[in-house]
């Protein structure tokens, strides 16, 4: 690896970390930073460069772990009778969340990874997802009475995990969906919000670990360098990206994400027609 490989990995790590779990959508950052002017997979091969972007997704997702480290030690029982008390999230609350996405992640993976990882749809996913996100918040925000995640019912983590199902398409974004159905069923911002940080560690986590058992192959002496400092890097930048998001959520909203969103779409657009 040469120097100017490593601060490729170095930049993909920040373009991870930053828009993983902003609900901006990371695949469209990826295919503008990467696609567009870093191209990774020219030397790297297509099968390593999608590998390396699986290693900088954990990267993101340990930065949630950290962030959120006393909530899941709580959901998971290690602290004794704080999980079992009334009025907190409880760990069958995310289960239920999961769901949906879940078992439709795993019936139609194949086809999602065949057919719908192209421009064309990463563009159809960030104009839609931003106009659910405009809708979310001048039709949900007037009707708050969730307050914090510790109120979310299961009625509403059911259905948030429906909407979830909307991110498997790419570029509509996990946290774009689940934020604004979180608050057009009455939920705060950051009650939104951190209920779909936490759903998110499980489903990212497990569809990560999956996805490297099948790669492991691809974990040479001379990437492994290339790995690491883009894991380094989507770890940083997401610990503070979600710790800057979330004291900014209730107050900024969602809508300016969706402009953003849109302004996104046309860049890509631009770029590739």
């Amino acid at each position: 690896m040469n120097t100017w490989e490593l601060i490729v990995g170095f930049i993909l790590g920040i373009v991870e970390g930053l828009t993983e779990f902003a609900p901006v959508s990371s695949t469209g950052h990826m295919i503008i930073v990467d696609d567009m002017w870093l191209r990774s997979q020219d030397f790297l091969g297509e099968k390593v460069a999608n590998t390396f972007k699986v290693v900088i997704q954990l990267g993101s997702i340990l930065a949630v772990v950290v962030v959120f480290r006393n909530r899941f030690i709580e959901l998971l029982g290690y602290k004794k009778g704080v999980s079992r008390q009334v009025g907190r999230l409880r760990l069958t609350h995310v289960i239920v969340g999961l769901l949906p996405a879940g078992i439709l992640g795993v019936l139609f993976e194949d086809y999602i990874d065949e057919h719908l990882f192209s421009t064309g749809t990463v563009l159809v996913g960030l104009v839609i997802g931003a106009f659910l996100m405009i809708a979310a918040d001048l039709l949900g925000g007037r009707k708050q009475t969730t307050e914090t995640v510790d109120e979310i019912t299961y009625k509403q983590a059911f259905t948030v995990g429906l909407i979830q199902c909307l991110s498997l398409w790419p570029g509509f974004s996990r946290s774009g969906s689940t934020i604004s159905g979180g608050v057009l069923l009455g939920m705060s911002h950051r009650a939104a919000a951190d209920f779909t940080f936490i759903m998110a560690v499980p489903i990212m986590a497990g569809a990560s670990f999956l996805s490297l058992l099948s790669k492991w192959q691809y974990f040479t002496l001379e990437v492994i360098p290339f790995f690491l400092v883009g894991f380094i890097s989507a770890f940083a930048f997401a610990l503070i990206s979600i710790k800057f998001f979330l004291k900014l959520i209730n107050r900024v909203q969602l809508i300016p994400f969706a402009l953003y969103r849109i302004l996104l779409a046309a860049l890509i657009f631009l770029f590739y027609f």
